[in-house]
């Protein structure tokens, strides 16, 4: 018998479940031992299927009935399934492809209705990554453009506390979701589907799967730039981004202390070594302003992310200082560029986006196609 709408999503119901997935070559998938740790959090279900890369096309329609069936199980409102291609041959490295297989790659990777995708990324996390994002997202858009944003910072998302944007996306057709929409943006993020307070204790390929169902599963409307806040650091996610679609370029933000120009120098040769263009670096909580007497203080230092960028020869895209009230709006849900528009450091992100445009405009920063990277299994 079905169980009964009250009982609880467990492991043991979803893997129940995909004993009646039929695989390719014979047997179920539960037995196939290609599933993932099978994760639930609430009525969410996450796993991924492992398969080679020439297994893609015969594993897909698996991975599709895997999906339904699962979300047929009564009690459980979303789930996300997704391939993982691994291959036990050559180290992890990023493969650079070439002339016809690049034009091939940029066809196959591109994002329906999405012409242009941003990384914003951070070598180390507490720099203001994500409020960065946010506004450079509100500018691009008071630039008259179409924009998205993509919260793929899946073990501390905090897009919908920066915009005030609460509830559950709708599901579109069979496996598509809709995005929630704010300040005339869309929005994606992992924090719709989980609670605030819950933690993603996931391994890489968990973080993999959800990215990329939070790319190709979300029925996006015609974007002119993506912009996807990346989690800190250099890891799984983006190498996925790099795997997965023709990134435009990233932009790198940093805090002026030595220690956080460390990690944005790896970030800056991360997205080189994928060649991701790197379309900026941002130097936020550059001086602090008395509100009392004036007087500026550099706290965390000055320069350093400008004198890093003209070392490594990228774009300085701008400085943005260490201001109470974008602390206060941010965590009010009412980002600075909408809320407070004519603001000093409204002003700031306002010309970082238009600098930012520029960059996605000029010939070299154009979408390429994303390089082929091979994962150790």
């Amino acid at each position: 018998a079905e169980p009964k709408m009250s009982e609880a999503m467990t492991a043991e119901r979803v893997r129940a479940r995909l004993e009646t997935v039929e695989v390719p070559g014979g047997g179920t998938l539960a037995a196939s031992g290609r599933v993932s740790e099978i994760v639930v959090q609430g009525d969410k279900v996450f796993f991924s299927i492992t398969v080679a890369p020439e297994e893609v096309a015969a594993w897909e329609p698996v991975r599709a009935r895997a999906s339904d069936l699962v979300r047929k199980l009564p009690g459980c409102t979303g789930v996300v399934v997704t391939l993982t291609a691994a291959r036990s041959a050559p180290p992890a490295a990023a493969r650079p492809q070439g002339g016809a297989a690049r034009a091939r790659a940029q066809a196959g990777n591109a994002i329906p209705n999405v012409r242009s995708i941003v990384a914003v990324a951070s070598g180390k996390g507490g720099v203001g990554k994500s409020t960065t994002a946010v506004n450079i997202a509100l500018g691009l858009k008071a630039e008259g453009l179409n924009v998205a944003l993509l919260d793929a910072d899946i073990y501390g998302p905090s897009i919908p506390r920066l915009l005030g944007l609460s509830g559950k996306p709708e599901l579109v057709g069979e496996r598509t979701i809709a995005p929630l929409s704010k300040f005339g943006i869309e929005v994606m993020s992992i924090g719709f589907m989980v609670g605030e307070e819950t933690p993603m204790v996931w391994r890489g390929p968990m973080v993999m799967s959800a990215i990329t169902q939070m790319l190709r599963e979300v029925r996006w409307g015609q974007t002119d730039v993506m912009v996807v806040d990346m989690p800190p650091g250099t890891g799984d996610a983006q190498l996925t981004m790099a795997q997965q679609v023709p990134l435009a370029g990233a932009v790198i933000v940093s805090t002026p202390q030595d220690l956080a120009l460390i990690d944005a120098r790896r970030g800056v040769a991360m997205f080189r070594k994928v060649e991701v263009p790197v379309l900026g670096v941002v130097e936020n909580m550059a001086t602090f302003c008395c509100p009392n007497c004036g007087h500026v203080t550099p706290i965390f230092g000055h320069g350093g992310a400008r004198a890093e960028a003209e070392k490594l020869g990228v774009p300085f895209l701008g400085e943005v200082p260490l201001d109470p009230l974008i602390r206060e709006r941010s965590d009010a849900g009412l980002p600075l560029v909408v809320s407070e528009p004519e603001s000093a450091p409204a002003r700031i992100y306002r010309d970082i986006a238009a600098r930012l445009r520029t960059e996605i405009g000029r010939g070299a920063a154009a979408a390429r196609p994303a390089p082929r990277i091979v994962f150790e299994s």
